[in-house]
């Protein structure tokens, strides 16, 4: 990949001394990425590379396309880098939304048939109800309701996860458990989701 094999940025020294918190070295690295600065991205792509390829994998079910889908993710990122906010997102959570909204805009374009949705797509209209389009109101009902027939953890997980953009971690600090229970319940939630949401498409 391009942003494999790199070196580290280096922060000003301001923030090696302590007088920087870690937002504000969000915010530096972020800028240098936007400027182009190599070490910048290579640092971006350290950080988050594995975690952004990993739900790529989770998501699309296969490697070389989960490879191509985080290389487009970084170019994004890249791209957008000038916008990024500390005062409205951690890093983190803004990488993942990013990642997020680009796997389903991939999963989009491979469907075959235009009136299927997969869960992730299902999910994804959910948490954006503007849309007009009755089979993607029906789709997001459908969801719902399956969501609710949940346990209230999995129901949670799922919705924090990705309805609101938090990553694994977060909610396991939010819900005072450990990452592998949080990651566990959403895995096993969408697990059941799929098997539901794939009888109700089927029939």
């Amino acid at each position: 990949m391009l942003f494999r094999g790199i070196g580290l940025f280096r922060v000003p020294e301001a923030c090696l001394r302590g007088n920087v918190d870690l937002e504000s070295e969000d915010l530096i690295l972020m800028q240098a990425v936007a400027q182009g600065k190599e070490n910048a991205l290579r640092t971006l792509y350290d950080r988050f590379g594995n975690l952004v390829f990993r739900n790529a994998c989770q998501v699309l079910g296969s490697v070389s396309e989960a490879e191509d889908a985080t290389q487009e993710v970084f170019v994004q990122i890249w791209r957008t880098a000038d916008r990024y906010d500390p005062s409205r997102a951690k890093l983190i959570t803004w990488v993942m939304l990013i990642s997020r909204r680009m796997l389903i805009d991939r999963l989009r374009r491979r469907m075959v048939r235009p009136k299927t949705m997969s869960l992730d797509e299902a999910l994804h209209d959910v948490a954006s109800p503007t849309h007009q389009d009755q089979d993607i109101r029906e789709g997001s009902a459908a969801i719902r309701k399956r969501m609710s027939e949940l346990p209230e953890l999995q129901r949670e997980v799922i919705e924090r996860v990705y309805l609101q953009g938090y990553s694994i971690r977060e909610v396991a600090e939010q819900r005072n458990m450990p990452a592998g229970t949080i990651k566990s319940a959403l895995s096993r939630g969408l697990a059941r989701l799929r098997e539901k949401f794939g009888m109700e498409q089927a029939g």
